[in-house]
């Protein structure tokens, strides 16, 4: 079987352009874009998408007035249209970042980190669980063949080097900002309620009993009820990540529309 490489070589300002937007996207998006996965294996991987794209969309000559400056700009405008559509994708996952760390810290948590490999940081131990938990929901979901999808997609709205940065965009990171959290704090508003509930009982408790000290014994049920909430939550949260990666392929849709020339 002959490898159509002369396709590339006649061609290889295009295939440069589009392995760039592949790169981009790998970097940040919640699957590819995490650190304990070889970078060779990004790369790799990106070009051989890019060997396939380069069949698959069409051809389209692409001017940057035969200067090393204006391909430059291009290849870095490239870049940064993969790092939005991956960024859009891996922030819209943040809601259960958020939400672990509302829920540790009201269930008294706050103080147990752990080490993300996605973003080297110390993350909650509740956020850690709930993305680890997530990212297998979104895994079974294929939400990884969504990704790959979106990119070949990406190329019906953006040519190459015809992304475009507008007030619009600005708008589509604000809404998506506000989706985050909102996504956020419905994940946790049951272990909320439920604390908020126990400091209310744990309240008229020390009135009642005065010889009962509330700071011992709250901090334990705390703990207690926050922890059953969860595990019976566990079934709505695994269905509201089906509703985050709905909400990750309408805004990565939005996103390209707003960025290309193609309407």
């Amino acid at each position: 079987m002959e490898i159509p490489l002369g396709v590339v070589f006649n061609s290889i300002e295009a295939f440069l352009l589009i392995f760039v937007r592949m790169t981009g996207l790998f970097v940040v998006t919640p699957i590819f874009g995490r650190r304990n996965i070889p970078v060779y294996f990004k790369v790799g991987f990106s070009f051989l998408l890019a060997l396939i794209l380069m069949n698959t969309i069409p051809a389209k000559e692409i001017e940057y007035g035969n200067s090393i400056y204006g391909y430059a700009l291009l290849v870095a405008k490239e870049f940064l249209t993969g790092i939005v559509l991956g960024y859009v994708a891996y922030l819209v996952f943040t809601a259960v970042y958020l939400a672990g760390q509302i829920i540790d810290m009201q269930i008294g948590f706050g103080v147990v980190n752990v080490v993300d490999p996605m973003s080297n940081i110390q993350v909650p131990i509740t956020s850690n669980f709930y993305f680890i938990l997530s990212m297998m929901v979104f895994l079974m979901g294929n939400g990884h063949h969504a990704l790959i999808r979106a990119l070949f997609e990406s190329y019906k709205f953006i040519p190459l080097g015809g992304a475009v940065f507008n007030n619009n965009l600005l708008n589509d990171i604000l809404r998506v900002f506000a989706d985050t959290f909102t996504i956020g704090f419905k994940i946790c508003a049951p272990i909320v309620a439920t604390t908020l509930i126990t400091d209310v009982a744990l309240g008229v408790i020390s009135r009642t009993i005065p010889q009962l000290n509330v700071f011992i014994v709250g901090m334990p049920a705390k703990i207690v009820f926050g922890l059953a909430i969860m595990l019976i939550t566990i079934p709505v949260f695994l269905s509201l990540t089906g509703v985050l990666m709905n909400e990750m392929n309408t805004e990565m849709a939005n996103f390209m529309k707003d960025m290309g020339m193609v309407k």
